[in-house]
């Protein structure tokens, strides 16, 4: 029997080597159909029975593939492919119960918060939003019903950055699970199950695909225990990805080191940029020494990103917005164009206006994802931008 039919559906992820380009490179080290050099895409609903595919809503070779390669670059053992990084955020949620606690960060995707505030708090699961850039005060909030705590860092739009390591002793020392969502960083930048989280998610539509044209998420952990739940809740669901979409995963993963390279390296130099601008009051980025976390960041990851945000000390933010002929005014972020994005009516619209407030989402506020476009080119077209008054 063909190789790629033999193994089981829980095995742990392959680590063809220690060096990180080289895992994104050749993928999850399942032997391509025919010996092809690029995995194919198994676009098939059913399988003849007797082998270790039964159907696709179960398991996809090509998916299973995708798996195994995200799972190897967070250095997980098992890896979940989803429809869509809300999907992967969905199925964690769904490890819990009526009556279960969930301590989660206060400046988080606006997606994740309409997730919680009109489908999982009306299953019984209780959420407390708190600053968890101070675990001390964190601890406070942990109530002995608490289950899950749930990360993103840096957070999304305000790029606070959160300490891993110490949350992730906070959870263990009390038997509650430790998610974090690390779309922004990828494992590129940043590995947290290294640092001690149980689960990393993904909105694998971003930075790991990577060029604007799918949309997936993904769920990894080096449980056996969770992996086996997850994969139960994904079957269950039918909520996971399609073949195409995990191709198309793959072919951007291939690229991640590159891309993130140079995500970073024109979002630091951007952030340089509006930092010194007239019209910025204060630029968001971890990698700028007048970030508060910067230490941090050094210490928990080897880079700080390709999105920042900032404020104006106007309201022409309309302007700035329509303003770029290289930077898009659109939602979304982490792909090969540069896109500039208003949380208040996008990505956080559904968050309530005094939440909003709350964690600095002001009309002045916008967001930005650097692409890979010359720095030089970037530059010009944020000056065009901003000069628009």
């Amino acid at each position: 029997m063909h190789t790629l039919l033999q193994s089981k559906p829980t095995e742990r992820a392959v680590f063809l080597s220690n060096h990180f380009e080289t895992r994104a490179s050749h993928g999850g080290g399942t032997e391509g159909y025919q010996g092809a050099v690029s995995f194919p895409i198994f676009q098939t609903s059913t399988y003849q029975a007797g082998g270790e595919f039964s159907y696709s809503r179960c398991q996809n070779p090509t998916r299973k593939e995708l798996e195994h390669t995200v799972a190897s670059l967070e250095e997980g053992a098992y890896g979940f492919a989803f429809s869509s990084g809300l999907a992967a955020v969905s199925s964690v949620f769904s490890l819990l119960k009526a009556g279960d606690h969930v301590l989660i960060s206060d400046d988080l995707y606006g997606g994740t918060y309409r997730l919680i505030r009109e489908i999982w708090s009306g299953f019984g699961i209780r959420f407390t939003f708190a600053d968890l850039r101070e675990p001390e005060r964190a601890e406070g909030l942990i109530r002995r019903e608490t289950r899950l705590i749930f990360a993103e860092t840096p957070t999304n739009p305000m790029m606070k950055v959160l300490p891993l390591a110490r949350l992730a002793s906070l959870a263990g020392d009390r038997g509650i699970l430790f998610a974090v969502d690390n779309t922004f960083l990828t494992p590129y930048f940043q590995k947290p199950l290294t640092l001690g989280a149980d689960i990393v998610v993904h909105s694998g539509t971003k930075f790991l695909s990577g060029h604007h044209d799918t949309v997936c998420g993904f769920a990894v952990t080096s449980s056996e225990e969770l992996a086996k739940k997850l994969g139960m809740i994904g079957r269950t669901l039918g909520n996971a990805a399609a073949p195409f979409d995990s191709w198309l995963a793959l072919r951007g993963i291939q690229t991640l080191p590159l891309r993130m390279e140079k995500h970073a390296s024109n979002a630091h130099a951007a952030a340089v940029y509006l930092e010194s601008h007239p019209r910025v009051e204060q630029v968001f980025y971890p990698g700028l020494p007048s970030h508060p976390s910067f230490e941090l960041m050094k210490k928990q990851a080897t880079g700080a990103g390709g999105v920042l945000s900032f404020l104006l000390k106007d309201d022409g933010v309309e302007k700035v917005l329509n303003g770029g002929k290289l930077i898009r005014f659109a939602e979304s972020l982490g792909g090969t164009t540069s896109l500039i994005t208003y949380p208040q009516t996008q990505t956080h619209a559904s968050v309530p206006k005094d939440v909003r407030e709350r964690i600095g989402i002001t009309p002045r506020l916008l967001r930005l994802s650097l692409g890979l476009e010359h720095i030089e080119d970037l530059l010009e077209d944020l000056e065009q931008m901003l000069s628009r008054k």
